[in-house]
């Protein structure tokens, strides 16, 4: 290395630094980027595109779960998840809350016969597994269906994920700039509150805009429903960082560039869907 900091010649290149966040920007941006325009295309075309979306993600991702799970012993039920969660999906389309709920117990009764074949060696462990797993993948993906079937769905479905992208968004862009002090070091240690503070700006600001904007309500209201999505979004991101520490893995999956399984990019959406369900049915 000569004095200016110059490589020498014939010296073997720099390996690229670790981005601060933890992750391949321009890899993650072109494939948020495509997901999102398939997402508003579904919404402002054909909005009934939505379900379809949702049932291809929700299998995705209870496949990824599932074959992570096995990494560490853990016998989940693949076959009923797979089934069930269609089944939560498209009868959430259909009936509502009710249908999804049903089609949840249905498939949790199924996991526990299912795995009677397996001997009762580790029988209450994968039976829990599949349970958690049925309610944290697809039924709380249903509530991202029960959000169309409301008036106004394809806007409350905006709403929902402009929310949540907000929260990342806010998240990346401060935490890598001015992250300092980390919120979980033992569980997430690149997550700070720096991060945090810049998800609830945004998430703040994003919410106040699109509720008033799309569903014609207060802007206090998307305020209030903004910070509600920055806090269960962090949460299930922490959840999902949890359960990968658990099963001694870095990613769910490696199908997102940039982002690593589809389950990683679900983590946040997920329980935030279940809220955006649960806070516009009751204020809007």
């Amino acid at each position: 290395m000569t004095k200016n900091g110059s490589a020498r010649t014939g010296a073997a290149p720099a390996t690229p630094s670790t981005p601060r966040a933890g992750r391949n920007l321009p890899a993650a941006l072109a494939v948020g980027g495509a997901l999102g325009g398939v997402i508003i295309a579904s919404l402002v075309l054909v909005p009934q595109a939505w379900v379809v979306i949702v049932a291809v993600a929700m299998a995705v991702a209870t496949w990824e779960v599932s074959t992570a799970a096995s990494t560490a012993g853990v016998r989940v039920a693949l076959v009923p998840l797979l089934v069930g969660g269609q089944a939560m999906v498209w009868l959430g389309w259909v009936f509502g809350p009710d249908g999804a709920l049903d089609a949840f117990a249905a498939t949790v009764v199924v996991c526990m016969v299912w795995r009677l074949a397996g001997g009762a060696q580790g029988y209450v462990r994968d039976v829990a597994a599949s349970t958690f797993v049925a309610a944290w993948v697809p039924l709380f993906g249903s509530f991202a269906v029960l959000l169309l079937t409301e008036d106004h769905g394809a806007a409350r479905v905006a709403c929902f994920m402009i929310g949540v992208v907000c929260s990342d968004v806010g998240g990346y862009a401060f935490g890598a700039a001015l992250g300092k002090h980390p919120m979980v070091p033992t569980i997430s240690p690149k997550k700070s509150w720096e991060g945090f503070a810049g998800s609830m700006l945004l998430g703040v600001v994003g919410g106040a805009l699109t509720v008033s904007l799309l569903l014609d309500a207060s802007p206090f209201v998307g305020a209030l429903f903004g910070a509600l999505i920055v806090v269960v979004a962090t949460g299930g991101d922490l959840v999902e960082s949890q359960v990968k520490r658990d099963l001694g893995l870095k990613d769910m999956g490696d199908l997102l560039p940039g982002h690593g399984g589809l389950m990683d990019r679900l983590d946040s959406i997920l329980p935030s869907a279940v809220v955006s369900w649960l806070v516009l049915s009751v204020l809007v």
